[in-house]
Protein backbone atom coordinates (compact mmCIF):
# COMPACT_ATOMS: atom_id res chain seq x y z
CA UNK A 1 0.00 0.00 0.00
CA UNK A 2 1.63 3.06 -1.33
CA UNK A 3 0.06 6.78 -0.07
CA UNK A 4 1.04 10.22 0.37
CA UNK A 5 1.72 11.31 3.86
CA UNK A 6 2.22 14.73 4.73
CA UNK A 7 4.35 15.29 8.37
CA UNK A 8 3.38 17.18 10.49
CA UNK A 9 6.29 17.65 12.87
CA UNK A 10 8.04 20.85 14.38
CA UNK A 11 11.05 18.58 16.03
CA UNK A 12 13.25 18.13 13.27
CA UNK A 13 14.91 15.00 14.05
CA UNK A 14 11.77 13.32 14.95
CA UNK A 15 10.34 14.54 11.63
CA UNK A 16 13.17 13.27 9.63
CA UNK A 17 12.79 9.99 11.83
CA UNK A 18 9.36 9.52 10.73
CA UNK A 19 9.68 10.74 6.99
CA UNK A 20 12.50 8.29 6.43
CA UNK A 21 10.72 5.46 7.40
CA UNK A 22 7.69 6.16 6.02
CA UNK A 23 9.70 6.37 2.66
CA UNK A 24 11.10 2.95 3.69
CA UNK A 25 7.82 1.78 3.62
CA UNK A 26 6.88 2.76 0.16
CA UNK A 27 4.94 6.06 1.02
CA UNK A 28 5.73 9.59 -0.63
CA UNK A 29 6.31 12.01 2.36
CA UNK A 30 5.32 15.58 2.57
CA UNK A 31 6.71 17.88 5.15
CA UNK A 32 5.59 20.77 7.45
CA UNK A 33 6.62 21.94 10.44
CA UNK A 34 3.41 23.93 11.89
CA UNK A 35 0.01 23.94 11.21
CA UNK A 36 0.07 26.77 8.66
CA UNK A 37 3.16 24.87 6.67
CA UNK A 38 0.26 21.86 6.87
CA UNK A 39 -2.69 24.08 5.44
CA UNK A 40 -0.58 25.49 2.83
CA UNK A 41 0.64 21.94 1.52
CA UNK A 42 -2.97 20.47 1.92
CA UNK A 43 -4.42 23.75 -0.04
CA UNK A 44 -1.90 22.46 -3.13
CA UNK A 45 -2.19 19.09 -2.78
CA UNK A 46 -4.76 16.75 -0.95
CA UNK A 47 -2.89 14.02 0.91
CA UNK A 48 -3.96 10.64 1.37
CA UNK A 49 -2.74 10.69 5.05
CA UNK A 50 -2.18 13.40 7.24
CA UNK A 51 0.45 12.45 10.51
CA UNK A 52 -0.15 15.28 13.25
CA UNK A 53 2.18 16.12 16.12
CA UNK A 54 -0.17 18.44 18.41
CA UNK A 55 2.50 20.59 20.42
CA UNK A 56 3.42 22.96 17.59
CA UNK A 57 4.25 26.36 17.15
CA UNK A 58 1.18 28.82 16.80
CA UNK A 59 -1.68 26.90 16.66
CA UNK A 60 -1.83 23.14 18.05
CA UNK A 61 -2.59 20.07 15.64
CA UNK A 62 -6.01 19.40 17.76
CA UNK A 63 -7.08 23.11 16.95
CA UNK A 64 -6.03 21.75 13.34
CA UNK A 65 -7.31 18.55 13.19
CA UNK A 66 -11.20 19.74 14.59
CA UNK A 67 -10.86 22.52 11.74
CA UNK A 68 -9.92 19.41 8.69
CA UNK A 69 -12.94 17.94 9.89
CA UNK A 70 -15.03 21.15 9.54
CA UNK A 71 -13.97 21.47 6.11
CA UNK A 72 -16.08 19.58 3.40
CA UNK A 73 -12.66 19.07 1.56
CA UNK A 74 -10.77 17.85 4.49
CA UNK A 75 -13.75 15.99 6.14
CA UNK A 76 -12.55 12.76 5.49
CA UNK A 77 -8.65 13.09 5.49
CA UNK A 78 -7.41 9.99 7.47
CA UNK A 79 -5.65 11.69 10.30
CA UNK A 80 -3.23 10.22 13.01
CA UNK A 81 -1.79 11.92 15.97
CA UNK A 82 1.58 11.34 16.67
CA UNK A 83 2.48 13.12 20.41
CA UNK A 84 4.14 12.82 23.27
CA UNK A 85 0.79 13.58 25.22
CA UNK A 86 0.30 10.18 26.56
CA UNK A 87 -2.52 10.63 29.37
CA UNK A 88 -5.86 9.03 28.39
CA UNK A 89 -7.91 12.35 28.35
CA UNK A 90 -5.56 13.66 26.21
CA UNK A 91 -5.49 10.27 24.03
CA UNK A 92 -9.58 11.17 24.03
CA UNK A 93 -9.15 14.75 23.13
CA UNK A 94 -7.52 13.47 20.31
CA UNK A 95 -9.78 11.38 19.01
CA UNK A 96 -12.92 13.92 19.63
CA UNK A 97 -11.14 16.28 17.88
CA UNK A 98 -11.15 14.32 15.00
CA UNK A 99 -8.23 11.91 14.35
CA UNK A 100 -8.62 8.11 13.38
CA UNK A 101 -5.61 7.27 15.67
CA UNK A 102 -3.82 8.18 18.23
CA UNK A 103 0.03 7.21 18.86
CA UNK A 104 2.24 8.38 21.70
CA UNK A 105 6.00 9.02 21.74
CA UNK A 106 8.48 7.46 22.01
CA UNK A 107 7.06 5.15 19.10
CA UNK A 108 8.25 1.96 16.94
CA UNK A 109 8.53 2.87 13.33
CA UNK A 110 6.93 -0.12 12.70
CA UNK A 111 3.57 -0.05 14.56
CA UNK A 112 3.46 3.79 12.75
CA UNK A 113 3.75 1.75 9.76
CA UNK A 114 1.03 -0.61 10.71
CA UNK A 115 -0.77 2.02 11.99
CA UNK A 116 -1.41 4.25 8.93
CA UNK A 117 -2.17 1.26 6.97
CA UNK A 118 -4.70 0.25 8.99
CA UNK A 119 -6.27 3.93 9.05
CA UNK A 120 -6.16 3.93 5.26
CA UNK A 121 -7.62 0.68 4.69
CA UNK A 122 -10.72 1.89 6.90
CA UNK A 123 -10.99 5.77 5.18
CA UNK A 124 -9.32 4.92 1.74
CA UNK A 125 -9.79 1.76 1.12
CA UNK A 126 -8.95 2.32 -2.92
CA UNK A 127 -5.28 2.74 -1.57
CA UNK A 128 -4.86 -0.67 -0.06
CA UNK A 129 -2.75 -3.41 -1.59
CA UNK A 130 -5.75 -5.91 -0.67
CA UNK A 131 -7.50 -7.96 -3.78
CA UNK A 132 -11.65 -6.42 -3.86
CA UNK A 133 -14.32 -8.81 -5.38
CA UNK A 134 -18.06 -8.42 -6.75
CA UNK A 135 -20.29 -11.22 -8.12
CA UNK A 136 -17.24 -12.77 -9.55
CA UNK A 137 -15.34 -9.28 -10.78
CA UNK A 138 -12.18 -9.76 -9.09
CA UNK A 139 -9.76 -6.89 -9.11
CA UNK A 140 -6.07 -7.24 -7.32
CA UNK A 141 -4.04 -3.98 -7.09
CA UNK A 142 -0.87 -5.63 -6.09
CA UNK A 143 -1.07 -6.96 -10.00
CA UNK A 144 -2.87 -4.47 -11.82
CA UNK A 145 -5.35 -7.56 -12.51
CA UNK A 146 -9.17 -7.50 -13.46
CA UNK A 147 -11.03 -10.62 -13.76
CA UNK A 148 -14.01 -12.19 -14.53
CA UNK A 149 -13.97 -15.73 -13.63
CA UNK A 150 -11.52 -16.90 -16.08
CA UNK A 151 -11.43 -13.90 -18.66
CA UNK A 152 -9.06 -11.17 -17.81
CA UNK A 153 -10.60 -7.78 -18.74
CA UNK A 154 -8.59 -4.92 -20.50
CA UNK A 155 -8.67 -1.39 -18.68
CA UNK A 156 -6.43 1.57 -18.92
CA UNK A 157 -4.94 3.05 -15.80
CA UNK A 158 -7.67 5.35 -15.30
CA UNK A 159 -10.68 3.11 -15.89
CA UNK A 160 -8.52 0.77 -12.98
CA UNK A 161 -8.13 3.12 -10.65
CA UNK A 162 -12.12 4.18 -11.23
CA UNK A 163 -12.99 1.10 -10.98
CA UNK A 164 -11.40 -0.15 -7.45
CA UNK A 165 -12.95 3.09 -6.04
CA UNK A 166 -16.32 2.23 -6.99
CA UNK A 167 -15.53 -1.30 -5.65
CA UNK A 168 -14.64 -0.15 -2.50
CA UNK A 169 -17.25 2.07 -2.23
CA UNK A 170 -20.70 0.41 -3.85
CA UNK A 171 -24.20 1.26 -2.87
CA UNK A 172 -23.42 5.11 -2.77
CA UNK A 173 -23.69 7.95 -5.66
CA UNK A 174 -20.64 10.04 -6.05
CA UNK A 175 -20.47 13.41 -8.09
CA UNK A 176 -18.22 14.04 -11.11
CA UNK A 177 -16.55 16.61 -8.97
CA UNK A 178 -15.91 13.80 -5.98
CA UNK A 179 -15.13 11.03 -8.60
CA UNK A 180 -11.82 13.33 -9.87
CA UNK A 181 -11.22 14.37 -6.69
CA UNK A 182 -10.82 11.03 -5.34
CA UNK A 183 -9.63 8.96 -8.27
CA UNK A 184 -7.17 11.75 -9.94
CA UNK A 185 -6.46 13.53 -7.12
CA UNK A 186 -8.47 17.31 -6.24
CA UNK A 187 -5.28 18.96 -7.57
CA UNK A 188 -6.03 17.93 -10.91
CA UNK A 189 -7.61 20.22 -13.09
CA UNK A 190 -9.39 18.10 -15.93
CA UNK A 191 -13.09 18.79 -17.07
CA UNK A 192 -15.85 17.18 -15.14
CA UNK A 193 -16.93 15.62 -18.20
CA UNK A 194 -13.96 13.65 -18.59
CA UNK A 195 -15.29 11.10 -15.78
CA UNK A 196 -18.41 10.31 -18.20
CA UNK A 197 -15.69 8.99 -20.77
CA UNK A 198 -14.38 7.53 -18.39
CA UNK A 199 -17.34 5.65 -17.08
CA UNK A 200 -18.27 4.98 -21.03
CA UNK A 201 -15.10 3.54 -21.46
CA UNK A 202 -15.21 1.21 -18.12
CA UNK A 203 -19.03 -0.30 -19.19
CA UNK A 204 -17.73 -1.11 -22.54
CA UNK A 205 -14.50 -3.15 -20.79
CA UNK A 206 -16.80 -4.79 -18.46
CA UNK A 207 -19.91 -5.60 -21.51
CA UNK A 208 -18.33 -9.27 -22.25
CA UNK A 209 -18.76 -10.32 -18.58
CA UNK A 210 -22.13 -8.88 -18.35
CA UNK A 211 -20.36 -7.02 -15.25
CA UNK A 212 -20.94 -3.59 -16.96
CA UNK A 213 -24.86 -3.17 -15.58
CA UNK A 214 -23.21 -2.95 -12.04
CA UNK A 215 -22.55 0.80 -12.97
CA UNK A 216 -25.27 2.46 -11.48
CA UNK A 217 -25.87 5.95 -13.06
CA UNK A 218 -28.20 8.97 -11.56
CA UNK A 219 -29.56 11.89 -13.77
CA UNK A 220 -27.75 14.82 -12.91
CA UNK A 221 -26.01 13.51 -9.65
CA UNK A 222 -23.16 11.36 -10.60
CA UNK A 223 -21.99 7.41 -10.85
CA UNK A 224 -21.77 4.32 -8.28
CA UNK A 225 -21.79 0.85 -8.19
CA UNK A 226 -24.77 -1.59 -7.12
CA UNK A 227 -24.43 -2.83 -3.97
CA UNK A 228 -26.58 -5.63 -4.46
Amino acid sequence: MSATVLVVEDEPQIQELVAVNLEHSGHEVLRASSAEEAEAAIRAALPDVLVLDWMLPGESGLSLARRLRADARTRDLPILMLTARAMEQDKISGLEAGADDYLTKPFSPKELAARIKAVLRRRAPQLSDDAVEMEGLRLDPATRRVTAGERRLALSPSEFRLLHFLLTHPGRIYTRAQLLDQVWGDHVFIEERTVDVHIRRLRKALEPSGHHRLIDTVRGSGYGLRAD
